[in-house]
């Protein structure tokens, strides 16, 4: 089984920029879909962790929609800070994987890895938070099986150095409880995250937490403390995660773009 995931798509309204005029993320998300398309092998499905669009607009769904459209394969989405529950449900009315109402978690079976999708906006917020009922299906969920499980949500539920995110940003309710749920689950392979604009791995809960680069722009990585919160043009990429049995999963970055090779050695 072969996994994409990317996030942070940020989509406008049909011609018009991100980022006051400096971002056309709706080209990068095309190229975004034409490399996931052309990779041998093709993934099995696409985890898309939110930020999907910039204001939670039925405009900009719209828009996401037409461009995720050639897709090959599946995908998944999940909403960040940047989204709106009802329009994108209304949208994407055909992704029947999205609750009808409420909160926009739900879990995929049928594959060698079981994937459960965790909401945490907060309407209005930069910030994520995640609930007690929100905690308690999670909790629920997870006890249902111990087949080998990917969690994917938006806000990573770990600091990540770049401060501004951490502080202003970040997950600020609940992490500690979702710890303490996924600890208690040594299935998880992975908790997949977005919202960071930058691929970041660490050890947490007895398991790996990853962000993926936005398909667009990326946050600078700038770790002092007293740092402004800036982006740049780094290649985007998709992260890819291979289940191999006897070895597990086994994670990528493939970076989008045309950069030379490749050459014999």
């Amino acid at each position: 089984m072969l996994i994409a995931h990317i996030s942070d798509t940020h989509i406008k309204p049909q011609g018009q920029l991100a980022n006051n005029g400096r971002v056309d993320t709706a080209a990068h998300l095309a190229r975004a879909v034409a490399h996931l398309n052309a990779l041998k092998p093709r993934p099995d499905l696409v985890l898309v962790t939110g930020d999907l669009v910039d204001a939670g607009s039925p405009a900009e769904y719209a828009h996401l929609k037409a461009l995720l459209a050639p897709l090959a394969m599946p995908a998944y989405l999940i909403p960040g800070n940047h989204d709106a529950r009802d329009p994108l449900r209304t949208v994407f009315a055909e992704h029947r994987y999205l609750p009808a109402e409420g909160f926009l978690q739900y879990t995929v079976e049928g594959h060698e890895l079981r994937l459960v999708a965790l909401d945490t906006l907060v309407p209005g917020e930069g910030h994520g938070e995640l609930c007690t009922a929100r905690l308690d299906w999670l909790d629920a969920r997870l006890a249902e099986s111990s087949q080998p499980t990917i969690l994917f949500m938006h806000h990573p539920p770990f600091d990540s150095g770049i401060a501004v995110m951490d502080k202003d940003y970040g997950l600020r309710g609940g992490a500690d409880r979702l710890a303490q749920i996924v600890r208690r689950h040594p299935n998880i392979e992975r908790v997949l995250c977005g919202h960071l604009h930058r691929p970041i791995q660490v050890r947490w809960a007895g398991t790996i937490a990853a962000t993926v680069p936005s398909t667009a722009h990326q946050l600078t990585l700038d770790l002092d403390p007293a740092a402004p919160l800036t982006f740049g043009f780094e290649p985007p990429a998709a992260s890819l995660y291979q289940w191999r049995p006897g070895t597990g999963l086994v994670s990528h970055l493939s970076y989008i773009g045309d950069y030379g090779g490749p050459y014999p050695f």
